[in-house]
């Protein structure tokens, strides 16, 4: 399934719900990462501030890749599926 996001705060809910899916705690997921429970904390509460290597290797302990697309015209997104939305 996709998330598309738009602003750096749409990921702290998408963070959480990825590593809740992976049935890791916080505690596991700053193990994983080499730092504190408390500095984990901080990066999912506010992962805007987070470097991007900081938020890859993030994204590398929960499996879950990043994939970029162009932002569709909604015009055309009509036209290519009609089917959807009337």
């Amino acid at each position: 399934m996709d998330y598309p996001g738009k602003t750096p705060r749409q990921l702290r809910p998408l963070l959480v719900g990825f590593r809740k899916a992976s049935g890791l705690t916080q505690a596991q997921m700053a193990s994983h990462l080499g730092i504190t429970q408390q500095t984990y904390a901080q990066l999912e509460a506010k992962p805007e501030s987070a470097s991007m290597e900081r938020l890859f290797h993030v994204l590398s302990v929960l499996k879950v890749d990043i994939v970029l697309a162009r932002a569709l015209d909604p015009r055309t997104w009509k036209r290519s599926h009609p089917s959807v939305g009337g």
